[in-house]
């Protein structure tokens, strides 16, 4: 991970990008280190085939990290993600950026209160488990309500498939503090995943 923490870190410079999603990491265990530059990694995997995540904070947002939860069967997860969701005040923010493993569908009819019209691929079951989780947390699917060229809202690529399963969420009444979110093509960090990017406003008060 040294030489590809140095490349990542390189990255957020170049892209001015304060939090990072990492996705199918392959560390065993849940740690957090530095990776110099002002960033911190935190991680957490089951072993070390695929399946780990990581998030890595610019410097000024770790003292505000509580934790974090293990990922079970997709039951589990969502039961888990919803009970989570429901200790969280209703006035403080909440971005959930994570691979879902499916497809929201082009389009919005019927579900104009938690995605836009700019996603990709017909719904499958994922796709509208995330659909309902976002309507009973009355969160919003951020990458929907950008309109983009397809090849920067297709987050996952791997020979001649071309997708949308990577998604950031945010509650609805935050929206507007989002001024863009896209996928950045060409970095040579993201090999099938590629980096979903947005922009938010956010304060940061001293406690």
């Amino acid at each position: 991970m040294t030489g590809k923490g140095r490349e990542l870190v390189d990255m957020m410079q170049r892209r001015k990008v304060d939090i990072l999603c990492v996705q199918e990491t392959r560390w065993k265990g849940s740690k957090a280190r530095s990776i110099g530059a002002g960033f911190k990694l935190f991680y957490h995997g089951v072993d070390r085939k695929k399946n780990g995540e990581e998030v890595i904070l610019k410097e000024e947002f770790v003292k505000n990290v509580l934790g974090g939860c293990k990922q079970e069967e997709k039951d589990t997860f969502w039961s888990e993600l919803e009970e989570v969701m429901q200790t969280v005040p209703r006035g403080e923010r909440v971005v959930i950026g994570a691979d879902f493993n499916g497809h929201v569908d082009e389009g919005n009819s019927g579900d104009e209160e938690v995605m836009g019209r700019f996603g990709l691929q017909e719904r499958n079951p994922e796709g509208q488990r995330l659909v309902d989780f976002a309507k009973s947390m009355e969160m919003a699917v951020v990458n929907t309500y950008f309109q983009k060229r397809q090849k920067h809202r297709v987050t996952y690529k791997s020979g001649g498939r071309s997708t949308q399963v990577d998604y950031i969420l945010c509650r609805h009444c935050n929206l507007m503090e989002i001024s863009y979110c896209k996928v950045v093509v060409g970095e040579s960090v993201a090999r099938q995943h590629r980096m979903v990017v947005c922009k938010i406003t956010l304060v940061v008060r001293k406690m």
